[in-house]
This record gives structure tokens, C-alpha cells and sequence, in this order.
């Protein structure tokens, strides 16, 4: 776990003129990390142990790296008791190499791509709103890393000064979202090393602040709702992609309501089987960490739900069990139709299935509920 308090952040920064904040913001936030020594045949830096993540600078991009995300999702509801789920993704992905980077003058040649998914669950309605964009940035209308901005494309942001911003509009709803962390953040993983699979750099760095107190307005059509809830960051950038053998992944971000939080994870392989170096990680009230290996937990798929869009079947429903924490949870979904549904242009990955969940069982024999959120990849088959 590491120690980190934003609100000591924000207040030295009130203190800073506006030009000299500038300068230190971005020193602090987006000043390059030059610990990752290992690089692919391409030059892109490998996660490998040894690199020690650092707040806040690591909420910044990392360049030197071929991919990685900024995610929020979150639970939220009105003053009138009206439930929502959002998501709002960042992604960044390296498409020219540094060992192919030839110096150029022109806007137009960029080093990465930027897109973003966006979505909002309308819980009382059964209506599953999503949306996504992908830009080059070549008129500075995408991009990472500039004043308090970690990422945006166009209106889509997520600023930072100590706290999150998340503001992004579609036709028919937006979020505009104020987010303050609850908890420290948690290094997944070893030390905030996730490894994949099999084989050295064929990992990532990987880390989550799971609660954090968010509030602002959600918008359907025109009528807007003033909402409370809870949010979760997960942050994580590699070079890698799935092994050979990988299809894709099921993923649990948990927020209990005795105030521990769970993040749990099965990579599935071809033939079926689930993958060893699936892991999670389990954060008492007290701010105790249980590590949990692959044999340490099961998640029984109980019921599919079956997509019109892309005819992938996805397991919706799930038994979680963790003997080592007596802990038993039945997770459901108030709206089976989560699948984002990513515009034809988009060519970067396939649809997948992103949304809230509820979650009801016993922890050491006491009753326990929850909210959280749930992402199912590679089931469903390219358009």
C-alpha cells in the first residue's frame, strides 16, 4: 500500500502563483520516469520488477510504454433514489515504435492513438447508454498529460489537482462528476506488478484507489439529476498484449458495504481452463491486504445472457467464493445489457461487456452487500 494524501497535495498547491504552479504541476504529475531499463526489440519499455510507482506522478502518461488506461467506474444515485452506473475509459495505444520514430515537422504524424469508451447505466429504466471515440490529437483536441488534464478527446476529460474530474457529453446523456479518494491507493499485484502470463515483460504495472466519494450531475436526455455515490481508478500501463493462449478475462471491482473492497480476476485461457496468473486482492476496513492467487478463490458462472448485437453469450450471473476469507457472494446485474456496442470506425478492440453489478452473501457468517462493477472480454466475435 502506498502512502498518499491528495488533500495535502491540493491545499500546498493554493500556495503556488499560477505560473510557478504550472511549471511544478506538471514537474510533479507528467515529468518522465526513466527506472524501466528493459525494452522490446521495438524500444518499448517492458514491466519488470524494480520499478517503484509514485503518486502522483504515475497518474500521468508513460510514453515509453505501448499501452495503457485510465478507468473509472461508479455507483451512483439522486436525491429521489435513482440509480446509475458510469464508465469512463482513457485509452492510449503506441502505434510508432521509438526504434521507427523518425524526426518529422508534420502535425499530422502522431506517436499514438487516443480513444475512450463512455457509458452510463440507467438502472430504474433497464436502459444502457455507451458511446466511444478515437482521435490522432493532431490539433491538440486529444491528448495526455497538459496542465490539470490527464486525458481527453474533444469534451471527454479527466482532470487532476489533487482531486478528479470527469466530464464527458453524448447526444442523449453526460456525466460531469467530482471524485476524492477515500483510501490509498493499492499496488495490484507484487509491489504494483501484474503479471500476465508466462515470460519476462509480459506484465504491467497496475494499480486502484477503490473508493473514492464522487458527486456532480448525470444527464438523460434533458433532464438532469444531482447524485452521490462511489467510484473506483484503476491505472495500468504495459507493452504486452494476451498470450497466444489467452481469450480474454472476467473482472470484479467490489466495494462491500463493511467497508472492505475486493478486485478480482480470471484470465481465460483457449482450451477453457482458467489461467494461474489470474490473482486479486482483498482490502480490509483497517486498510489490511490479503492477496489472493488463482487457487485461492472460484467464480461459478450461475447465468448467461445472450447479445443480439454480437451474439456473444455472457455470464452475467456468478457465485464468489473465498474459503480463506469466509467470504461467499452471489453477483448479479439490475441490467443484463451492459455490452458496449463500439462505433464501426472502431477497430481497436471487439465489443465487450462492461457494467454494474450487486453482490449479497456472508462474511465470516455475517451478512454482507455490495456494488461494483463487472467487464467480460473475448466473448464475443469480430464484425
Amino acid at each position: 500500500m502506498v502512502a498518499w494524501c491528495p488533500f495535502g497535495l491540493t491545499t500546498h498547491l493554493q500556495h503556488i502563483s499560477s505560473m510557478k504552479w504550472c511549471y511544478y504541476f506538471c514537474a510533479i504529475i507528467f515529468g518522465a520516469n526513466s527506472s524501466a531499463e528493459k525494452v522490446d526489440d521495438q524500444g518499448w519499455a517492458l514491466a519488470v520488477p524494480g520499478y517503484q510507482i509514485t503518486f502522483p506522478q504515475d497518474h500521468g502518461p508513460h510514453f515509453q510504454f505501448r499501452t495503457e488506461w485510465w478507468y473509472f467506474t461508479g455507483n451512483l444515485k439522486s436525491n429521489d433514489g435513482r440509480e446509475f452506473g458510469y464508465q469512463l475509459t482513457f485509452f492510449r495505444h503506441g502505434y510508432r515504435s521509438p526504434k521507427n520514430r523518425e524526426r518529422t515537422t508534420s502535425r499530422f504524424i502522431m506517436n499514438d492513438i487516443k480513444f475512450a469508451h463512455f457509458a452510463i447505466t440507467d438502472v430504474g429504466a433497464h436502459i444502457f447508454h455507451c458511446d466511444s471515440r478515437t482521435s490522432r490529437g493532431a490539433y491538440g483536441e486529444a491528448g495526455f498529460g497538459e496542465d490539470s488534464k490527464l486525458a481527453w478527446i474533444e469534451d471527454w476529460a479527466i482532470l487532476f489537482d489533487g482531486n478528479f474530474r470527469l466530464t464527458a457529453t453524448s447526444k442523449d446523456y453526460a456525466i460531469s462528476l467530482g471524485l476524492i479518494p477515500e483510501k490509498q491507493a493499492v499496488l495490484q499485484g507484487n509491489d504494483g506488478l501484474v503479471q500476465a502470463s508466462e515470460g519476462e515483460g509480459r506484465a504491467s504495472y497496475y494499480y486502484s484507489i477503490t473508493r473514492l466519494k464522487t458527486s456532480g450531475t448525470v444527464r438523460i436526455g434533458d433532464q438532469s439529476y444531482e447524485v452521490e455515490g462511489s467510484s473506483w481508478f484503476d491505472r495500468q500501463w504495459a507493452s504486452t498484449q494476451l498470450a497466444y493462449n489467452q481469450v480474454g478475462w472476467d473482472w470484479f471491482a467490489i466495494q462491500l458495504s463493511d467497508g472492505s473492497d475486493l478486485m478480482v480476476y480470471h484470465m481465460r485461457l483457449k482450451d477453457g481452463r482458467i489461467d494461474p496468473y489470474s490473482n486479486g486482492k482483498f482490502i480490509r476496513p483497517d486498510l489490511s491486504i490479503e492477496n489472493l492467487d488463482a487457487d485461492d478463490f472460484q467464480l461459478i458462472p450461475r447465468k448467461n445472457w445472450e447479445s443480439s448485437f454480437s451474439n456473444a453469450k455472457y455470464p452475467v450471473e456468478w457465485e464468489l467464493r473465498i474459503p480463506k476469507l469466509s467470504l461467499n457472494l452471489t453477483i448479479t446485474t439490475p441490467v443484463e445489457n451492459q455490452e458496449l456496442k463500439l462505433a464501426e470506425s472502431f477497430k481497436v478492440a471487439k465489443s465487450y461487456w462492461e457494467g454494474c453489478i450487486r453482490l449479497k452473501g456472508e462474511r465470516k457468517s455475517k451478512p454482507v452487500d455490495g456494488l461494483g462493477y463487472m467487464e467480460l472480454t473475448g466473448y464475443a466475435n469480430s464484425r
